[in-house]
């Protein structure tokens, strides 16, 4: 377990943008609206040589039992418990709020180490606030710029000595050194996790499912659409074998997003189907498969994802098998571009339907990474011509001569012929089909190309 430092503090001091700055990255959303921050957010960061655990958190503030900020401040005090180390951000430009001394006084009863971040202190404009920070009682506050980086360098340096780290120094090494920290990528990517994505429409159950996943309250649940806004990514096991979960924001219709935040919202969503491998579509078995279900699968397969249909809340549905032959009906009718895709039946609340879940995701996972050797791929490709001749153009026939798969996720097939830009599309169609069917790939996207060229195979005497 890497050591776990969490920036904690109340909305709009900056914590998410320092998270970014830590991680080096831009997975946490950022903007001037109060609050954009729901969830928790973990990244891992690089500091002077040490892997930490860096915890983004939602705005510490008074709230009423129940309300949506009083579950969003349990989340940020779950974080702070779990915390080696806590990061208490105040805006230097604001000076010391009421709310930054209530909850300073939280953080000193916590126990745990803490670090003073007086954020936004470039220029004039934060000096007062900086000097303000020592009534906190947290010690001597840190200044820094998050958006432009200052300071960050004696931060990290703060933050390692309260972990009790030591900057590694970094010396020249013997040759065999390097050459065993080359081969450590090719170890790393045989044991990367698989990178699952949670995606739907608003309210359809995604973190109720990523909570039930990941056996923990990690996420914000609740009746209200719309709860969750950033693309949280948390780390488990699985039946065994490492998978990251993307749990995203709902997505509607483009013409229906309005408010800012749900427009940042829906592009990180959009993000995490791009940065995925398996995308699992969460659909309300009450209202299953309507337009905007089909227009994300559209735009999963468009980005060549593997796909996963789940249908959540089953435990509210009686009549059960006829529901299911309906959905199944439904789904070949307006998924045709991707046959016989995974339909698993869930309930998120109860906990039910995971298993089969499980096993969906990863056999399509396997799919969606199967190679086929040419050898294999050529004798098909014979067969199908025979039975189906490719046709003629112009009085003159196209010829298919040769096949390779190039690439995998997803499956990626070159065919060479004659004359690739009058290949008809129907004729494409016949041979993808007839592929998926022969090679055991339903349900993930096929990329068929053709490209004009010669068998390489082919007997080239002079």
């Amino acid at each position: 377990m890497l050591p776990v430092a969490a920036i904690v503090g109340r909305p709009n001091v900056g914590k998410s943008t320092l998270f970014n700055r830590l991680t080096g990255g831009r997975t946490a959303l950022v903007s001037d609206i109060p609050g954009l921050t729901r969830d928790r957010r973990e990244g891992e960061a690089s500091l002077l040589g040490h892997k930490v655990t860096i915890v983004d958190t939602a705005g510490l503030e008074e709230a009423p039992a129940g309300s949506v900020p009083a579950r969003m401040r349990a989340q940020s005090e779950a974080a702070l418990n779990n915390a080696d180390v806590v990061l208490f951000v105040i805006d230097a430009r604001d000076g010391v709020t009421p709310a930054d001394a209530a909850f300073a006084k939280k953080v000193r009863a916590s126990g745990k180490p803490v670090i003073l971040v007086s954020n936004k202190s470039e220029g004039r404009a934060g000096t007062d606030g900086f000097y303000e920070a020592f009534q906190l009682g947290l010690g001597e506050p840190i200044p820094i710029s998050a958006e432009h980086g200052e300071g960050i360098g004696e931060l990290v340096e703060t933050v390692l000595a309260a972990l009790g780290l030591k900057p590694h120094v970094r010396n020249r090494r013997a040759r065999s050194d390097v050459d065993e920290e080359a081969a450590e990528p090719d170890v790393e990517a045989a044991t990367r996790p698989i990178r699952v994505a949670i995606v739907g429409r608003p309210n359809s159950g995604k973190s109720t499912l990523v909570n039930a996943l990941l056996g923990e309250e990690r996420m914000l649940t609740g009746p209200e659409p719309g709860l969750t806004r950033d693309a949280v990514a948390s780390d488990f096991l699985w039946g065994g074998r490492p998978v990251r979960l993307f749990d995203t924001a709902g997505l509607r219709r483009k013409a229906r997003i309005t408010e800012k935040a749900e427009k940042l919202s829906a592009s990180d969503a959009i993000r995490a189907i791009r940065f995925a491998e398996v995308v699992v579509l969460l659909t309300d078995a009450q209202t299953p498969f309507e337009h905007q279900d089909l227009t994300i699968a559209d735009m999963v397969e468009e980005e060549g994802r593997a796909l996963v249909l789940a249908v959540n809340k089953w435990d509210l549905i009686t009549e059960k098998q006829s529901v299911l032959r309906e959905l199944r009906q439904m789904v070949a009718g307006r998924l045709s571009q991707l046959p016989n895709v995974s339909v698993v039946t869930v309930s998120a609340l109860a906990g039910t339907g995971v298993d089969k879940l499980k096993d969906a995701v990863f056999d399509t996972y396997e799919r969606w990474n199967r190679r086929i050797s040419t050898p294999d791929l050529n004798r098909w490709l014979s067969e199908a011509m025979q039975r189906h001749t490719p046709p003629a153009t112009s009085g003159r026939r196209i010829k298919i001569r040769y096949m390779t798969q190039p690439s995998a996720r997803p499956p990626t097939f070159i065919a060479f012929c004659s004359q690739p830009e009058a290949m008809p599309k129907s004729y494409v169609r016949y041979l993808t089909n007839s592929l998926r069917e022969t090679f055991k790939l339903p349900g993930v996207p096929i990329r068929f190309r053709l490209r004009k060229g010669d068998n390489p195979y082919a007997d080239k005497r002079r």
